[in-house]
């Protein structure tokens, strides 16, 4: 009988690189059984081409609350309700399709791009903030939280004086250490916020995504409190915290590297490129794409049967060699835009454009305006988020 090598989810011992056995499994054994944490078990998808086809075929459920779906949490299971409202990411086909078009048109790249004057503004104020504090700043605190949660709450119409409170249960909801009641109790602070808020705009709904929602829906028979708010319940916790940690990881890796920052600073041309190559070289979203067989299947060699849970692991994929060349190597030209960073197939993320025009803005002015920035803590002493499923930094102190 078959049985479980590894342990998931499985540490970093790098900051910068995934944990040693993806290596191990990928060239190895390329669709592995793993051991979860609930003590059941799932497959470990980890190449390139494989992972995408996981993510790209209807016979892989991304049903969360359907009683075999793999667990990555211990305690997991006390949340699931088949019956509950489903997420747009928990959704499968033919309900899928409807529901995510009718929020696609707020992230079509024409309307974006209207944004972009006032993401530019947001982001110079915030570095005016950091210049304007103590020496050394703690560039978390000062940039990379505050920019995608003002961008978010504007987009989405959620006033920013209460981004405290949603930030505050949202490392409770992400954090592999919460204790499952302690989870739950964050989800529905926020949801039942996001309910009220959704609520309020009912009455005379605005010129936000959440009260053109309103109107769109109600015009088409379709409209149902609880789901939108569910919607910006998903928007609202993913639109920040993926984005903040991409900022200050990043940010960290080009100090690092100075001579592909000079890249960048030389030629601003460059920074999307760049952009994409920080999103794969990081990945910091490794298993949310997390899947459900509902009917027999043979993945890299493998016969994965209904009723198996399986991960498709995107940080190995996107080091994958079959996929790109000296992937282990932060390399801004590479032009890595099959990264599956933003996962693949129809449960591609939403607002990866919004994602990727907020951290071009945020690297071309941030070095432009302070050329001498730097870390003010070795590597190894800084707070990486080890204990997160959204990888990144807790505090990144600087100095210029």
């Amino acid at each position: 009988m078959t049985t479980e090598k590894y342990e998931f989810p499985m540490a970093r011992t790098c900051p910068f690189a995934p944990p040693p056995a993806y290596e191990e499994i990928r060239e190895e054994d390329p669709v592995s059984r793993v051991r979860l944490p609930d003590g059941g078990w799932a497959w470990a998808v980890t190449r390139h081409e494989d992972v995408r086809t996981v993510l790209n075929d209807r016979r892989f459920s991304a049903h969360r609350q359907h009683p075999d779906f793999p667990q990555l949490v211990k305690g997991e299971a006390a949340s699931r309700r088949p019956d509950a409202e489903r997420f747009l990411i928990e959704m499968d086909a033919p309900e899928h399709g409807p529901a995510r078009r009718a929020v696609l048109g707020e992230f079509t790249v024409r309307r974006l791009e209207a944004l972009r004057p006032r993401i530019q503004e947001i982001v110079d104020g915030q570095i005016d903030e950091l210049l304007a504090g103590p020496r050394p700043g703690d560039l978390v605190e000062s940039l990379s939280l505050p920019v995608p949660s003002l961008v978010i709450c504007e987009l989405l119409g959620v006033p920013y004086a209460d981004h405290e409170f949603f930030q505050q249960h949202t490392v409770k909801m992400i954090s592999q250490s919460t204790p499952p009641e302690d989870r739950l109790a964050a989800m529905g602070a926020v949801q039942g916020y996001m309910t009220d808020l959704v609520a309020e705009k009912e009455q005379n709904p605005p010129d936000d995504l959440l009260g053109r929602q309103i109107v769109k829906l109600r015009a088409n028979g379709s409209y149902r409190r609880t789901a939108l708010a569910g919607m910006g319940f998903l928007l609202l916790v993913a639109g920040h915290e993926t984005t903040a940690n991409m900022i200050s990881l990043s940010t960290l890796a080009f100090l690092r590297n100075p001579e592909q920052l000079a890249m960048i600073t030389a030629d601003p041309g460059r920074t999307l490129n760049a952009v994409e190559e920080m999103l794969r070289y990081f990945t910091i979203i490794d298993a949310a794409t997390a899947r459900l067989c509902v009917e027999d299947i043979e993945v890299g060699g493998q016969l994965i049967k209904a009723g198996e849970g399986v991960l498709a692991l995107g940080y190995s994929a996107n080091r994958d060699p079959r996929a790109f060349q000296n992937p282990d190597e932060l390399d801004i030209e590479r032009g890595a835009r099959h990264h599956v960073a933003f996962g693949f197939g129809p449960h591609q993320c939403l607002g990866q454009n919004l994602a990727r025009m907020e951290l071009q803005i945020v690297f071309d002015t941030l070095f432009r305006r302070v050329p001498t920035l730097r870390p003010a803590m070795e590597v190894d002493e800084l707070p990486f988020k080890d204990d997160a499923n959204i990888y990144g930094l807790h505090r990144l102190p600087v100095t210029w």
